[in-house]
């Protein structure tokens, strides 16, 4: 399944679609980035002398690269048989260690822990362009196939 494939598939859209590129596709593993607008609608107020990523946002752009697009990509068989992804996340522990900064392109390697009874468990980090860890965690979610 390609990159392109793959997002075909995803159930966002802007400006909740943090996706911009598959850089790395496997059955253990994804890799992906994502570049943070400035004019994002979530750093309006957030903070008022210097806006940061919100860590919610963080975590979501984890799930859709880390836990999302490798779920679609490890369905393919199914998917690709006209079935759509039925997604819905059941945990996350994440640690933040630095500021993400509007204008700031962002990477995000994840690592399969298990797949099974339809369950996704992964270790995910992000990385920022000097390749610093902005954030990690594990991160699980329920991915079926709806029809």
């Amino acid at each position: 399944m390609t990159q392109k494939e793959i997002r075909q598939y995803l159930p966002y859209s802007p400006p909740f679609l943090f996706v911009d590129e598959l850089t790395v596709i496997g059955p253990n593993g994804i890799t992906g980035n994502y570049t943070y607008r400035k004019d994002e609608y979530f750093y309006k107020g957030h903070f008022k002398k210097q806006a940061v990523t919100p860590g919610v946002i963080l975590t979501e752009t984890m799930a859709q690269i880390g836990l999302v697009c490798l779920g679609i990509y490890l369905l393919k068989d199914e998917l690709q048989n006209g079935s759509l992804p039925a997604l819905a996340l059941s945990s996350a522990e994440v640690e933040f260690l630095l500021p993400v900064f509007p204008g700031e392109k962002v990477t995000v390697v994840s690592r399969k822990k298990y797949f099974r009874f339809n369950k996704l468990k992964c270790e995910v980090e992000m990385q920022n362009g000097q390749g610093k860890i902005v954030c990690r965690g594990v991160i699980a979610g329920l991915i079926t196939k709806t029809r």
